[in-house]
């Protein structure tokens, strides 16, 4: 009710302009509904790690390349016409160039703060497929694709494949000799493709080359990309908010204190700093560290490459896949020639993404898991993921670094040829030589771990047995220890069954035998309670003298020999 103020004194401060602007928010439908959303997000809880921040990283890239990107439409061209430069740098007057080149020159040198924008968006464009990257793995390692995020894990690949499509048509938008370069390796892709490779290059490219190349790929770049990046990471931000938080065990995984502090508002307090900090960097960066010269460069040349050209480091695993494949690899087929140097390339680039997007359907049905999975794994429980893991990211490094053998080969003094087949033997055997020596150290690492369960942790303190055995002391673990150590879940075993003539599948035989492959010799933990172990008081277990436990020792689990599950 509103009350007449005491002369005097002044208006009430309780019915100024804001606070009566506030009153009416809160009042409103819109109002009550941020208010329960922000009660919820003050119930929900999620656990504290450092890989979070990736997303916030993420965020701030998108933030960032969204902000300079709108203030560079205002003073680029994206047009293909040739016209003579006349600006303020002097190596390139009277030189033919696009207009898109002009532009970005006279951005560059004749708009106040302009080149800080340039180069603050391409610093965010190229930090942003580092950071989902990062994503990937965390969540790849540590199992937070499983039901019910499989969605999730496909949403994030999407979205790191809607920024390489954004980076690499944005990389085109200079018209410079380096992005020319690409774009001529680009046609020269597309020409390859069998019976829709011409139709698909003309379309782009309206005719021969350059064409209109920089007035297609530029809707491309300001909308299309930007549109679905936005629909994907608004998807991905509902869905996490339907799945929750996943976390490590604990000892009470029901217990509130247990999964973390609430996300409002000290992880939001958390994701804001890495944010404000991920954009200070960028812009400390691109205000010191020159990317992109165009101006060094020179126009396009249809005729003409740059020497050392790269490609930005995100699509140089498509430059190395050609790279790798041996010349002469051409067939005749149909009436048509059929260049297995590209094809080839394609096929494998293409069949490796399946394989990523598809591995989390790949693994629920190899170990014929259908529940959901609310608690994260430590990468060393689950020895078969980490090592395909490392396998995958073995195959793109052997094809990222393949896409800068010409460089590895000047700067290091090497043959061309020698680096090439260096890098040929890598993507065939690294994978297998990766997958073999980290699923070796993983189970190493968890045998390790299970004698520390079973026995205690090592004290450094040696003890003469009265028979005269020296033994090392050990302490035993507490029980949030001993539960961070042993598997938050276990893989059941696998029931192969013949069918009602007595014979099995051919793909229920294949499936026994990838699952023996995978799990067979993993490291199998039985639950126990906590048991006192006799002790002769020195906290010398008195059974055997070969460990040391306390009086009352915390056995969180009983590790068993590996044995093979699959019936």
């Amino acid at each position: 009710m509103y009350q007449k103020p005491v002369p005097g004194q002044g208006e009430d401060p309780s019915r100024s302009i804001t606070n009566r602007l506030a009153g009416a928010l809160e009042a409103s439908a819109l109002g009550r509904r941020a208010d329960a959303i922000l009660a919820e997000l003050r119930c929900r809880r999620a656990p504290l790690r450092w890989s979070r921040m990736f997303g916030a990283a993420t965020v701030a890239c998108v933030l960032v390349l969204f902000a300079t990107g709108i203030a560079l439409m205002f003073f680029y061209v994206p047009s293909g016409d040739t016209t003579i430069y006349h600006g303020v740098y002097r190596p390139l007057r009277g030189t033919a160039m696009s207009e898109a080149l002009q532009s970005t020159i006279d951005l560059s040198f004749e708009v106040r703060g302009g080149l800080l924008l340039r180069q603050l968006h391409h610093w965010a464009a190229l930090l942003l497929p580092a950071s989902i990257l990062m994503q990937l793995l965390v969540t790849f390692f540590t199992g937070g694709f499983r039901r019910p995020r499989r969605l999730l894990w496909i949403v994030l690949v999407g979205i790191l494949l809607v920024a390489l499509l954004g980076g690499w048509s944005g990389y085109a938008m200079p018209d410079d000799l380096l992005a020319g370069t690409g774009l001529q390796i680009f046609q020269g892709i597309l020409l390859a493709v069998p019976v829709a490779g011409a139709w698909l290059s003309s379309l782009l490219f309206s005719g021969g080359f350059p064409g209109r190349i920089i007035e297609h790929l530029y809707p491309i770049h300001v909308a299309l990309a930007p549109v679905l990046l936005i629909l994907l990471m608004a998807i991905r931000a509902w869905l996490t908010y339907r799945t929750g938080s996943m976390r490590f065990a604990s000892i009470d995984r029901s217990s509130p204190a247990s999964a973390g502090p609430p996300l409002w508002p000290h992880h939001a307090t958390r994701s804001a700093g890495m944010l404000s900090l991920t954009t200070g960097v960028l812009l400390l960066v691109a205000s010191v560290v020159t990317i992109d010269p165009v101006w060094l460069y020179g126009p396009a040349d249809p005729a003409g490459a740059s020497a050392g050209s790269q490609p930005d480091w995100y699509t140089g695993f498509l430059d190395g896949a050609l790279r790798l494949v041996p010349p002469g690899w051409e067939l005749t087929w149909g009436g048509r020639t059929w260049t297995l140097s590209i094809l080839v390339p394609l096929a494998v680039v293409t069949g490796f993404i399946l394989a990523v997007v598809i591995y989390p359907f790949f693994e629920e049905w190899l170990a014929g898991d259908r529940q959901d999975h609310s608690v994260l794994d430590r990468p060393r429980n689950t020895p078969s993921r980490t090592a395909t893991g490392a396998a995958a990211m073995v195959f793109f490094g052997a094809l990222w670094g393949a896409g800068s053998a010409d460089i590895i080969a000047t700067h290091f003094q090497l043959g061309v040829e020698s680096v090439v087949g260096f890098f040929q033997c890598v993507v065939v055997l690294g994978p297998f030589a990766a997958f073999s020596l980290a699923r070796r150290i993983c189970l190493g690492l968890e045998r390790r771990e299970r004698e520390t369960v079973e026995l205690g942790y090592e004290t450094g303190r040696i003890v003469r047995m009265p028979g005269g055995a020296f033994v090392e002391v050990r302490e035993p673990l507490s029980r949030t220890e001993s539960l961070r150590l042993q598997p938050a879940e276990h893989i059941a075993p696998l029931a192969v069954r013949p069918h009602t003539r007595g014979r099995r599948r051919l793909l229920d035989r294949l499936h026994a035998a990838l699952w023996l492959f995978f799990f067979d010799d993993r490291i199998v933990y039985e639950p126990s309670s906590i048991v006192p172990t006799p002790t002769d008081g020195h906290g010398v277990r008195g059974d055997d003298g070969h460990g040391v436990r306390g009086d009352d020792v915390p056995v969180s689990a009983q590790a068993t020999a590996p044995t093979r599950s699959v019936r």
